[in-house]
Formats: structure tokens, C-alpha cells, sequence
């Protein structure tokens, strides 16, 4: 049976992206791939290897040299996808409630709907009680719960991540892995997240999608046999162990070609 083209979220067929006039720089190269809606991918590579430039075309935020992207969701009100970056994007003068509200209030939602909802998602990150404090007051991980609960709150059928937990110390890297799941078990949005950890990859990806050194190639996409629901303690199964190993090696030649870059 042949996969039908509506069950796909994101479809990209030979995607490259040049940056600059007579000093180009060729971030990414003859991408293609199949996201399906619902699932939750991760893209791992080297620094500098277009993972980044990839996910904000995905999301249009950057537009593709040449090929194609094809979305395949529903034109709403709402935007396609929302963002989670790695410095929680937050807005330093709104305070928790208006920040988690702000996607629906750009949507025009009424306030009293769009409150409402913010509740919901703060309560569902843990962060009730601080409906009115404002992001200088909290702490870095509180911060990022805010990105979390604001992109899921947009209500867009898909979430892009950019390194969203990096900055974060271990164990509430830990924690917020475990929350970043559930909430997505529940929703089922597509998510797409870029990480550095092929242990994040591991833990909470359906599929790894791994990138070559600049320009970005697809190398390799890998299928994440463990089953769901997934917690750190599956790290210390052999299964976890080989699959971790097997993708550093895809990925050693690759960290240090770009280590080569001048």
C-alpha cells in the first residue's frame, strides 16, 4: 500500500538554500523529506550544518533558494506553525497570562476565549499561581514552559523547535523532556525539534533525520523502535546504548568536517 500525499504534514523535494551575494554561503542542499501530521521528528547534525535555516523555512520564516515545500494543513485564522526557540522568545513587558495569550490575540480570538485558554495551558506546564509575574522574575526553565504553553496554545497544527531545552540545566532539561511529550501525546501536533543530544533525539523523537556538514544533506533518517510512554531510565538499556553509538558514528565524520570550516 502507497503512502497517500494528505497524511503528510511536510513534504520537501530537493531544497537548497544559498545565503549572500559574492561571499555565498550554500547552507543547505538537495533536502527531501516526508514529515507525517502527528509525528514528532528530530534533526540532529553539526554546527553550522543548515538544521536552523531548515526549520525556519519549514516554517516560512526564511524562504528556500530553490525546490519546494508543500504544507499540508488547512488554512485557518491561526498560524500553520509556532515557534519554540532556545532563549524562550519571551516578552520581558507581558507578563505569564499575556504571553501564552499572544498567539490567539494576533488571531483575533476575544479576550475572554483567549484568556481562558491561556489558563489551561498554564496549568498544564505547572505554571499557575504565576498568571501575573513577568519573565525576569522566573527562572530559566519557568521561561521556557511559557514558550512551550504559548505554541501550544496558538493552536497551530504544527510546532517547530529550535533547540528549545538547550540551555537548560540537566535535570530540568530531564523534566521538561517528560512535559514536552505528554503535552504532545495528548495534542498530536507535528512537531519538529532541532537538538544537538542524540539522547533527546532518542527520547522523544518517532524519527531522526541526521545532516551532513555545510552545505546540509539529508545522510540519514532513522526510525525510533522504543515504544511510548519513553523515560530516562530507558538510557541504560543495551538497545538505547547501540542505537546511541550507531548515530555518533553517522555523525562523527560529519562534526568534524565542519570543524574543518575556516
Amino acid at each position: 500500500m502507497t503512502d497517500s500525499p494528505g497524511q503528510y504534514a511536510f513534504v520537501v523535494r530537493h531544497l537548497s538554500k544559498v545565503f549572500g551575494g559574492s561571499g555565498q554561503v550554500h547552507a543547505l542542499s538537495d533536502i527531501n523529506l516526508n514529515l507525517k501530521k502527528g509525528s514528532f521528528t528530530c534533526i540532529v547534525g553539526p554546527s553550522g550544518c543548515g538544521k536552523s535555516t531548515l526549520l525556519r523555512i519549514l516554517g516560512g520564516l526564511e524562504t528556500a533558494t530553490s525546490g519546494d515545500v508543500q504544507i499540508n494543513f488547512e488554512q485557518t485564522r491561526v498560524p500553520r506553525s509556532a515557534f519554540v526557540f532556545q532563549e524562550h522568545g519571551v516578552f520581558p513587558w507581558f507578563n505569564v497570562l499575556e504571553n501564552v495569550a499572544f498567539g490567539q490575540k494576533m488571531a483575533a480570538v476575544s479576550k475572554r476565549q483567549r484568556e481562558s485558554e491561556a489558563r489551561n495551558w498554564i496549568a498544564e506546564v505547572g505554571l499557575t499561581g504565576f498568571e501575573d509575574a513577568y519573565p525576569h522574575q522566573l527562572s530559566g526553565g519557568m521561561r521556557q514552559r511559557i514558550a512551550i504553553a504559548r505554541a501550544f496554545a496558538t493552536g497551530s497544527p504544527s510546532l517547530l523547535m529550535d533547540e528549545p531545552l538547550g540551555a537548560l540545566d540537566a535535570q530540568t532539561r530531564i523534566l521538561m523532556q517528560e512535559q514536552l511529550v505528554r503535552l504532545w501525546e495528548v495534542e498530536r501536533k507535528t512537531v519538529v525539534l532541532v537538538t544537538h543530544s542524540i539522547e533527546e533525539a532518542l527520547l522523544l523523537g518517532d524519527q531522526i533525520v541526521v545532516m551532513s556538514a555545510r552545505p546540509g544533506r539529508v545522510k540519514e533518517i532513522i526510525d525510533v523502535p522504543f515504544g511510548r510512554p519513553r523515560s530516562v531510565a530507558m538510557e541504560a538499556s543495551p538497545e538505547f546504548a547501540r542505537m546511541k553509538q550507531d548515530i555518533w558514528e553517522s555523525l562523527r565524520d560529519e562534526v568534524q568536517a565542519s570543524m574543518s570550516f575556516k
